[in-house]
């Protein structure tokens, strides 16, 4: 029996052999000197795409997340953000690690400069807690992959720097995000103080991601880092895997788009599911089932069984995700499949 269709996330790519031959040749050192060359070219390297002055390589998306939360905000302070992944896939980690309390705002991934001014709370109030930070996901994994707007991230981070509220970008999939705007990493990045990227989504590397910003920052995520079980030694192997990435995986992220877009086209018409196709901007599908229909969990088993792998993101959604290990015939029978487990339900 052939492997099924893997669509529960683009963490599940694997090296490919130009990637694993990068890897078994990397030049390394010991990161925690500073001496590891690999590492210190990667890291400089997406400080430059970022438009930022330095960079820090970290193990995880979720270690960016935390230094950023770390560095930007004190015990007590609320975040203000829309569903992103630091509030609800980190393991509570915002509370236990920094102290802080997240408030949502917007929808679906989205809010507005309008938003974040209503819900802004000065520090020092009595009452309520300081909002010390505003977070935008772009691209919005719950959101189902959409872009943020620019222009709402410019007018966002302008109003929190005259409040004294940091601001942070969880780019995790900020190549995704540039390929599908047009926009370069810099430009999207530019509004924040600090950026993370991550390495191990859709440019398919097994480990790692970056946070970036100014140099005075990324010396105290240094420590952060270790405090967080984070530093690492002759991680260079592991960098020289974003380094061949960043030449060989990114354009053809624009592929991934195409192949969501398939799959959402021939679910979206389907009865007894809701997808907004408007919504499928990158390479992630999220529709809600009707009532009536089958719970996310056993659409998703019987996905499984008929050879495709989705996610239940909660008791009614269902999430798919490509990449680059999923070739367009795969996004087309998967599709298929998918619409004949919904069919049946």
């Amino acid at each position: 029996m052939s492997e099924p269709i893997d669509l529960r996330s683009d963490t599940v790519t694997r090296p490919s052999p130009g990637m694993r031959q990068a890897m078994a040749e990397a030049e390394v050192g010991d990161d925690q000197y500073g001496e590891d060359p690999s590492v210190n070219a990667l890291q400089e390297r997406i400080a430059g795409l970022l438009g930022k002055e330095a960079a820090l390589f970290v193990p995880s998306g979720t270690m960016s997340n935390q230094i950023a939360l770390k560095l930007l905000t004190r015990p007590g302070d609320e975040v203000l953000l829309a569903d992103a992944h630091m509030m609800w896939l980190e393991a509570g980690a915002g509370a236990a690690n920094s102290g802080v309390m997240f408030t949502t705002i917007g929808k679906g991934g989205r809010f507005t400069a309008d938003d974040f001014r209503a819900a802004l709370k000065p520090r020092g109030h009595i009452v309520f807690p300081a909002t010390g930070l505003v977070v935008i996901e772009n691209t919005h994994n719950l959101g189902g992959g959409v872009v943020f707007a620019q222009k709402d991230a410019v007018e966002i981070c302008a109003v929190a720097r005259e409040a004294g509220v940091a601001s942070y970008l969880d780019g995790a999939r900020l190549f995704n995000a540039s390929v599908a705007s047009g926009m370069s990493l810099a430009e999207l990045a530019r509004p924040f103080d600090l950026v993370s990227i991550a390495l191990s989504k859709g440019l398919g590397c097994p480990v790692g991601s970056v946070l970036a910003g100014a140099a005075v920052e990324i010396g105290r995520a240094v420590r952060a880092r270790r405090m967080f079980g984070g530093a690492m030694r002759q991680s260079g192997i592991l960098a020289a895997a974003g380094l061949y990435a960043l030449d060989h995986h990114v354009a053809r992220l624009g592929d991934d788009h195409a192949n969501a877009r398939l799959i959402a086209e021939r679910l979206a018409g389907l009865s007894g599911i809701a997808l907004d196709l408007a919504t499928v901007e990158t390479n992630i599908i999220v529709f809600q089932l009707a009532p009536g229909m089958p719970d996310a969990a056993l659409i998703a088993a019987r996905a499984k069984e008929a050879g495709v792998l989705v996610s239940a993101l909660g008791p009614r959604t269902v999430r798919a995700v490509t990449h680059r290990d999923v070739s367009r015939a795969d996004c087309e029978r998967a599709a298929g499949l998918i619409a004949a487990v919904i069919e049946r339900g």
